[in-house]
């Protein structure tokens, strides 16, 4: 049979171990809820640009179709210049 001084001592023992592990698992619970709220801003900062890359892609698309008229209407400020300068040979000849 275990002496008063030793079941305290046990008993101590099996205390420290229980702070310890209960040190343990609040350490473990912070950590769980830092990462959760690290993961949740991760996602929202995901949703932003994704957001933000939808957008650009439709302004790019916009502004391809803008360049592609401009490059239209160029094309045909061209051929009316060359007819007005070709009209201007035959006055001139």
């Amino acid at each position: 049979m275990a002496t008063p001084s030793v079941q305290e001592e046990e008993q101590s023992t099996t205390m420290d171990d229980f702070s310890a592990l209960e040190e343990r698992v609040v350490r473990a619970v912070e950590v769980v809820k830092t990462e959760r709220a690290a993961r949740a801003q991760a996602e929202q900062t995901i949703e932003k640009l994704r957001h933000e890359a939808e957008e650009q892609g439709a302004a790019l698309t916009l502004a391809r179709e803008q360049m592609r008229t401009l490059e239209r209407e160029r094309e045909q400020v061209r051929q009316r210049v060359e007819r007005l300068l070709k009209q201007i040979d035959e006055i001139a000849s």
